[in-house]
């Protein structure tokens, strides 16, 4: 049984499953507008799904707001405001949280900026993806490069002084000196953080039944290579794989994840994580994936797709999957906290890890060497339960 003396911080993830059109390379719950947005029933279905969840969490305080998708900027400000108002009204907000909604570039979209920080979201997320039209071509986007341009500009002038810009390197055809033009021209919009990351070809989705040709592992070398220096040299320090910030301007909702803590997850599709201090329990839920069957569905049982406890050795590699992606390690008062277990059960595989040159143990301290931070798929892997592990070996 877990043990804790108190329960993790906690956030509030809310899905929006619906975007103008769906990218080849998505592998997220996003479908396609084909009619109307049905706002006012789907802010509707989550205040009801937010009540079905408020007897697990009751008298903790929600410290972080993320609203992804799908793309939630094709809902009104009236029905964001609408949406926060009603949360508040529900369960207890940190004054200052930080409240993310994650926003398309599109003119459109643009128009809504100061909307949304009216109705009290204080950070966006825009996907950009490229300042470079032939690439947001291949990859379907429908904006331009001008257009993610004025994005960052309106997001600015809206009060915006926090807002993140989604950028892909890797992209068919792209060159490293490409991926460094995309990430200077991104620098000189002086967002407060960026998040850079890898195009990769994930199942169910069209670029993975009709791959693109992508760049060799040379070339995708000499793109992190040239691009990381790049990013420090204009104050945007890693602290993530793929997440650059600078000072004071990490995201605080995605860090609440990476340290192993608690959220709510209400939306199509939507998945949480809760933990249960008295029973000693933490549980893994999600929601109906469908628009249409979760409209019908919030706020009752038939809602909840399915849910599990995890056991003992699943939660020590969901921390370590979670937490060895900072760069700054962990202490392990914060496993035995966040986990609710004693530091016997992930101490073995550290000092393994340790032995092989991929971490540094000092003290309480557990850090990535430069070898385990390059490897670190590899030294994930080590902290996946036995179980799974043989299932996922090949006997031939």
């Amino acid at each position: 049984m877990f043990q804790f003396s108190a329960p993790p911080p906690l956030s509030l993830y809310i899905h929006f499953p619906w975007c103008v059109h769906k990218c080849p390379y998505c592998d997220f719950n996003s479908h396609a507008i084909k009619d109307a947005v049905p706002e006012s029933a789907y802010i509707e279905a989550l205040f009801r799904d937010l009540e079905q969840e408020l007897p697990a969490v009751w008298g903790r305080t929600v410290q972080t707001v993320f609203m992804g998708g799908g793309t939630p900027s094709v809902f009104s400000p009236q029905a964001i405001d609408r949406l926060l108002s009603g949360i508040r009204a529900r369960l207890p907000l940190n004054p200052g949280a930080e409240i993310t909604l994650e926003a398309n570039p599109g003119t459109v979209e643009q128009e809504k900026f100061a909307g949304y920080r009216e109705a009290g979201v204080n950070r966006l997320s825009i996907g950009i993806q490229s300042l470079n039209n032939s690439h947001l071509q291949v990859l379907e986007r429908i904006h331009s490069a001008a257009e993610a341009v004025r994005a960052a500009q309106a997001a600015r002038c809206a009060g915006f002084d926090n807002f993140n810009l989604d950028l892909m390197f890797g992209l068919p055809g792209q060159t490293p000196e490409q991926a460094c033009d995309d990430l200077r021209a991104a620098i000189e919009l002086q967002p407060a953080h960026l998040s850079w990351y890898q195009l990769t070809l994930e199942p169910n989705t069209r670029f993975h039944a009709h791959p693109p040709v992508l760049p060799d592992g040379d070339r995708l070398w000499d793109m992190q290579n040239q691009g990381h220096p790049l990013l420090a040299a204009h104050s945007y320090i890693q602290y993530e794989v793929s997440a650059f910030a600078q000072a004071g301007k990490r995201c605080r909702h995605n860090l609440n994840y990476w340290r192993f803590g608690d959220y709510i997850g209400i939306g199509a599709g939507a998945h949480g994580k809760i933990t249960d201090g008295g029973q000693g329990i933490i549980t893994r839920r999600w929601k109906q994936r469908l628009p249409q069957t979760y409209l019908e569905t919030a706020g009752s049982k038939t809602c909840i797709q399915d849910q599990r406890n995890l056991t003992e050795s699943e939660a020590v590699f969901e921390f370590a999957l979670n937490q060895l992606r900072l760069k700054q390690g962990f202490e392990l008062d914060g496993f035995e906290s966040s986990c609710g277990l004693q530091r016997h059960w992930i101490l073995p595989i550290l000092k393994e890890a340790a032995r092989d040159g991929l971490l540094v143990l000092d003290r309480s301290k557990v850090r990535h060497t430069d070898k385990g931070w390059h490897f670190l798929n590899n030294l994930l892997e080590r902290f996946l339960p036995e179980e799974a592990q043989h299932a996922g070996s090949n006997p031939d």
